[in-house]
């Protein structure tokens, strides 16, 4: 079991930046893929960001390409989403994800643990 517990969500202007942490329990974390994803009202959960159990491979969506940036500790049992340039599209529950296992992963079913979201708002 992992358990998985977001912060770092709030309200910002357009332009602005915001760095998002997901905590995890278990002891298996260091072996997990860990991703990111958002879902705005009225849309379905979209995928931003995710990255290998090592930190070294990483995918981001196309709306986010070269301005969010998702990181991990593996000693801390954290991955981390810095976002940069933000604009009101962005705003949305942002969740993250974990599934066991190599590589890493896009979409919202290939993942087995879940946060509960934190939400951010971009205001124009």
């Amino acid at each position: 079991q992992v358990q998985l517990v977001e912060s770092g969500g709030g309200l910002v202007q357009a332009g602005g930046s915001l760095r998002l942490s997901c905590a995890a329990s278990g002891r298996t974390f260091s072996s997990n893929a860990m991703g990111w994803l958002r879902q705005a009202p009225g849309k379905e959960r979209e995928f931003v960001a995710a990255i290998d159990w090592s930190g070294i491979s990483t995918a981001y969506g196309d709306s986010v390409k070269g301005r969010f940036t998702i990181s991990r500790d593996n000693a801390k049992n954290t991955v981390y989403l810095q976002m940069n340039s933000l604009k009101p599209d962005d705003t949305a529950v942002y969740y993250c994800a974990a599934k066991g296992g190599g590589g890493y992963y896009f979409a919202a079913y290939e993942y087995n643990y879940w946060g509960r979201g934190t939400q951010v708002t971009v205001s124009s």
